[in-house]
């Protein structure tokens, strides 16, 4: 028989929120079930997902105090374990772009162009978090780690035709929510050149030209 888990309830809560250290480690030793659980559907790979869960019940620790509504802890710990597996995957897009940066001699891009492509990769990263998670997997070991095929295979418990065939789905789910999300971005770049940094920010080809 399965063990049912529950959240902690709005009393005990209260009481870590109070500053109860007893109340507060029995919160994330309770949150901890469902926060790897959002972790698994929401990350790219099961070490992401723990990496996700880790930060996540550090935060909960740390910052249980700015919780506002003490009935909103599930919504609220789904939306910190979301976001930490998009960071993960604007990081691996980060050092892909990189690496196709190193490999091409290119000027120096202005500010506008290193706003433009720190939007454009926040738009990718957004949709491949958005993708199911066999459909995810497959692509970020693939296309963005570069992995060989057998060897995402072989991780995934997959024949390489079924492989090629989830890759092939990604793929084309990715291409699809791209286009429909595709919009002039000179407005967006408008209002963040204030913001831009110095430094160089990677193109989004290489591995994303799909």
């Amino acid at each position: 028989m399965n063990q049912r888990f529950t959240w902690p309830d709005e009393r005990l809560i209260k009481a870590a929120q109070n500053g109860d250290v007893a109340s507060l480690t029995t919160v994330v030793m309770e949150s901890q079930p469902h926060v790897r659980k959002f972790a698994l559907s929401l990350c790219a790979s099961p070490q992401d997902a723990e990496d996700a869960a880790q930060e996540a019940l550090i935060i909960l620790y740390r910052k249980i105090g700015s919780l506002r509504a003490t009935g909103a802890l599930a919504s609220w710990m789904f939306r910190i374990v979301r976001n930490e597996c998009l960071r993960q995957v604007r990081l691996l897009v980060s050092r892909s772009d990189e690496a196709t940066s190193e490999s091409e001699a290119s000027a120096e891009p202005s500010a506008e162009d290193a706003v433009l492509h720190r939007l454009e990769a926040e738009r990718i990263a957004a949709a491949v978090s958005a993708l199911p998670r066999d459909q995810r997997q497959v692509l970020i070991m693939r296309d963005v780690q570069g992995l060989p095929g057998k060897t995402v295979a072989h991780s995934l418990g997959l024949t390489n035709a079924a492989m090629k065939s989830r890759l092939h789905r990604a793929r084309a789910a990715l291409r699809h929510s791209l286009a429909v999300t595709d919009q002039p971005l000179g407005q967006a770049a408008d209002q963040a050149r204030d913001q831009a940094v110095d430094q160089p920010v990677g193109g989004v080809s290489g591995p994303w030209t799909l």
